[in-house]
């Protein structure tokens, strides 16, 4: 990849112009920096506009290794576009970094660059320029560029509702009484709402926040509207209902029941694990069990490091960072795998237990993984087996289950199969299910077919010389028909 040196120039100094929002006294206290936002709504953009109908993905994640100075794999470029950006919602909702640049704006601290533009629309400006650059890397398709065009208009419209898009005299100072913010859009003012930390070659895990606006009610609503995982729901009521009877008993100065809170997460991949463990962190935050309610996304990359001493230091750091809510350990089998002296996954174990038992009253931990293998990891440390004596077992889904997150999926994009199509997705999933190869991934299996239908929407409708909005939203029978992988279906 040839590196656009002038574009690497400008989101280089966009990052020192988020590091001088950070300390401006803008941002309230407490609140991820800027820099780091900043870098997350950048990564969130580029996966937005990805298509992988006409793209080399080696190059994608190049540029974003080149351009905004963060690791990344194919996979974990992948897993983010499919979780943060395949919504309906996303390509109306304003990067969170730009409300605050916004904010900075009309602080009436920032002043206008020798182009008399203010941060945000050079930031803006900075966006449109570097979707281009990104798209034009692979040869941009009629999608990607529809894709650039809507996200941009969301950005400028913002700029307009701020009386920030027009020009102005180079260096006049900027000020407003107030920032419009529409519906969607994050508030501001301030005002805190579920965000996740990008995890960069700095060693940064993925971190998912509270968001204070909902009650206990709504996030066990969110459990309860979960396709399927009757047996884990049943077992996480079982338990809510424990604490709730210790928080009672404790305002009643009587003596409170054990609870084990540490647990395994223990099933195949793609059954919910992670997103279980996302709503239990919120639910927790709420019953008074951790104070923060963040949830810290870990495996072993995270926590180990090839040499002597480092790796207790970095688990240590990861800890810290989940004091207060849960530390999500994905694959910790991974951690007691290696057999010889070399490995420092005992290292990272160590330091596990003995932070769990030091801030025992303000953090859970869950480990994860394939069932056999978790049975493994605990029964190979007594310390591990008595800390970890609570299991969860996320089973398979049914193909009635998968059919249902697929229209789910295909609902929250504005897809809708017709009856046909309909007919055959059941069937197929159903299939599908029932087979059940080495590589099918239950959920994130359904996730990928849904692209792939999406995709032979695209190629289908891109021919057309008019195409209708009811068109756009329907998928039919061609669009899903997939091949399957061997007779015996």
């Amino acid at each position: 990849m040839i590196t656009n040196t002038e574009l690497k120039k400008r989101i280089d100094a966009m990052y020192k112009k988020a590091d001088d929002i950070t300390t401006s006294g803008v941002v309230p206290e407490g609140t991820m920096s800027i820099r780091d936002m900043l870098k997350f709504d950048m990564l969130q953009y580029l996966c937005f506009l990805y298509e992988p109908l006409n793209a080399n993905i080696n190059f994608d994640v190049d540029f974003v290794m080149n351009y905004l100075s963060m690791y990344m794999t194919k996979d974990k470029f992948l897993s983010f576009r499919y979780e943060r950006c395949l919504n309906k919602d996303f390509i109306n909702t304003v990067p969170r970094s730009l409300t605050y640049f916004a904010k900075y704006d009309l602080s009436g601290k920032s002043v206008r660059d020798e182009n008399g533009k203010a941060s945000a629309k050079a930031y803006a400006e900075l966006f449109d320029e570097m979707g281009a650059e990104f798209i034009a890397d692979n040869g941009s398709t009629t999608i990607e560029v529809g894709n650039l065009t809507n996200y941009m208009n969301t950005i400028y419209n913002y700029l307009r509702e701020c009386n920030l898009y027009n020009t102005g005299k180079p260096n006049e100072p900027i000020s407003a009484s107030t920032i419009k913010s529409a519906k969607n859009r994050n508030d501001i003012s301030g005002k805190m709402y579920a965000t996740t930390k990008d995890k960069t070659s700095e060693g940064k895990p993925v971190i998912t926040e509270e968001d204070d606006d909902k009650t206990l009610e709504d996030y066990l609503e969110e459990l309860n509207s979960l396709v399927g995982l009757d047996a884990v729901k049943n077992d996480l009521y079982n338990l809510i209902n424990l604490i709730k009877i210790k928080n009672m008993r404790k305002a009643r100065d009587m003596k409170q029941p054990d609870i084990t809170l540490h647990m395994v997460f223990s099933g195949n991949p793609g059954t919910g694990k992670t997103t279980v463990a996302r709503l239990l962190a919120k639910i927790y935050k709420k019953l008074g069990v951790v104070s923060q309610g963040q949830l810290v996304e870990v495996d072993r990359s995270d926590l180990v490091v090839g040499y002597i001493g480092q790796t207790a230091a970095k688990t240590a750091e990861v800890i810290d960072s989940a004091i207060g809510g849960i530390l999500f350990i994905d694959e910790a089998y991974t951690l007691t795998a290696g057999k010889d002296s070399k490995d420092f996954g005992q290292e990272a174990v160590d330091t596990l237990l003995k932070r769990m038992e030091d801030n025992r009253d303000d953090l859970v931990v869950i480990v994860a993984g394939y069932t056999d293998l978790m049975a493994e990891f605990v029964e190979s440390n007594p310390g591990l087996k008595s800390r970890f004596n609570k299991n969860i077992f996320f089973s398979d889904y049914s193909g009635e289950e998968l059919n249902k997150i697929f229209l789910s999926m295909s609902k929250k994009q504005d897809y809708t199969p017709n009856k046909a199509a309909a007919d055959y997705i059941l069937d197929y999933l159903t299939k599908r299910a029932k087979k059940h190869d080495e590589n099918f991934a239950n959920a994130r299996e359904v996730r990928n077919y849904l692209e792939r239908c999406i995709e032979r929407q695209a190629s289908r409708l891109v021919t057309l010389s008019e195409v209708t909005d009811a068109q756009l939203k329907t998928l039919t029978k061609k669009d899903v028909e997939e091949e399957l992988p061997d007779d015996s279906l």
